[in-house]
């Protein structure tokens, strides 16, 4: 006869995950509430009101890292050229800036740059941006579609990991080029500017025009939390995790992944091309360079990283915290400050591999309650090393009659 003991395993019940939920919306509603109301204030407060500015450009920023998080952290997609589809938003919403009338102005102008290039004649994609409907449109079909049709390509033929990371950058890389030498078309290296223009009368740069942006920015990181989450809960994110895990397993099962990772991929392109579009709009121009860069791309991985991969609100603050550090230690700090981000960096791969909320989520939450909470009663770790429950499983063993 043998004694079995019971497994200290646990799953979770539906208690548990309803109640990880409620914690979970409780807190990104008081990370909204103080993004929207605390912070502004308090830089106003210290006088230093162009740090909402930047707040603003950092939660836009923030929308491109939950994308980032959906793929990698649940799916186990790690793109190194998110920087693509950020570009390609930014660059819809400047277009229609462009051709938007000056104040005083009733007719749409005629974009500067195209007579320095000996360009009389608008393109005729430029056209379509006329119109705002067709720019929201663009801002959100576009970067999917690019994204889908990407996705589509890399893993129908079921490239993945490391060759899947070259062929994000690699395509990252053409476009950059490309965009980069089309002096004529889209102003090449110089990019395009949107403080100087206007948006329903009023001038991009105005403080009405920026507090508006800032809030639309809170919010659709709000939305794109909660969408996120409703795609890795329920049937949808085991199969997301189950992909990431051992997708050769989820084949032999009968299921064919290929449609989940195209379509999670095309979703976190569209989050990457409206975070570019809100950015564009608070930082006041975008170029290649600066949106199209692999480093760029890179640092979008590092914000997930740091905050905790696979937890969406690290996402959120491990892109507010090494943004406003960046800032920081720059302006402190201007000669050595990439040190000191390089060694953050170095810190969380090799002390926090699960980043600052993944960390606190394991460890730093049990530190708190045993500093802090009620200590707890001493028993017997487990039943295995109860001294009771031992006598009893020998002496079973030895009643048992020999065979």
């Amino acid at each position: 006869m043998t004694v079995t003991t019971p497994s200290t395993f646990k799953p979770p019940t539906a208690s548990n995950r309803k109640k990880k939920l409620i914690t979970e919306a409780i807190v990104v509603v008081a990370i909204a509430l103080i993004l929207l109301l605390v912070m502004p204030w308090l830089f106003r407060a210290m006088g230093q009101g162009v740090r909402v500015n930047q707040l603003g450009r950092f939660v836009a920023l923030a929308i491109a890292a939950l994308g980032i998080d959906l793929i990698w952290g649940y799916t186990g997609l790690l793109s190194l050229g998110h920087g693509l589809f950020f570009a390609l938003g930014g660059y819809a919403l400047a277009m229609y800036l462009q051709l938007q009338p000056l104040p005083g102005q009733t007719e749409a102008p005629f974009p500067e740059f195209f007579s320095l290039y000996g360009v009389d004649k608008l393109p005729w994609f430029w056209e379509p941006f006329y119109s705002f409907p067709f720019t929201l449109v663009a801002i959100v079909v576009l970067p999917g579609l690019v994204a889908a049709a990407f996705g589509y390509l890399i893993f129908r033929n079921r490239i993945k990991g490391v060759y899947f990371s070259i062929l994000t950058q690699a395509a990252l890389i053409v476009f950059f080029n490309f965009f980069n030498g089309q002096q004529k078309l889209i102003n090449g290296t110089n990019g395009l500017k949107t403080d100087t223009a206007t948006i329903f009368g009023t001038l991009v740069s105005s403080p009405p025009v920026q507090t508006t942006f800032y809030v639309l920015s809170v919010l659709f990181v709000v939305l794109g939390y909660v969408l996120c989450r409703w795609l890795t809960s329920g049937r949808m994110g085991r199969m997301l995790v189950a992909i990431r895990d051992d997708e050769t397993r989820v084949r032999f099962s009968g299921y064919n992944p290929t449609g989940y990772k195209v379509f999670v991929f095309a979703v976190s392109g569209i989050m990457a091309g409206i975070a570019g579009a809100l950015f564009t709009v608070q930082s006041g121009i975008i170029t290649p360079s600066s949106s199209m860069s692999v480093a760029f791309s890179i640092e979008m991985v590092i914000w997930v990283a740091v905050g905790g991969r696979g937890t969406l609100i690290g996402a959120v603050l491990g892109t507010l915290i090494v943004n406003f550090a960046k800032t920081l230690l720059s302006e402190q700090f201007p000669a050595f400050w990439l040190f000191f981000q390089g060694a953050l960096f170095l810190i969380v791969v090799t002390v926090l591999p699960m980043g600052i909320l993944g960390w606190f989520q394991t460890t730093g939450w049990k530190l708190i309650r045993g500093r802090f909470g009620p200590q707890p009663i001493e028993t017997y770790p487990s039943l295995e090393l109860d001294p009771e429950v031992e006598y009893e499983r020998e002496t079973l063993e030895h009643q048992q009659p020999d065979r």
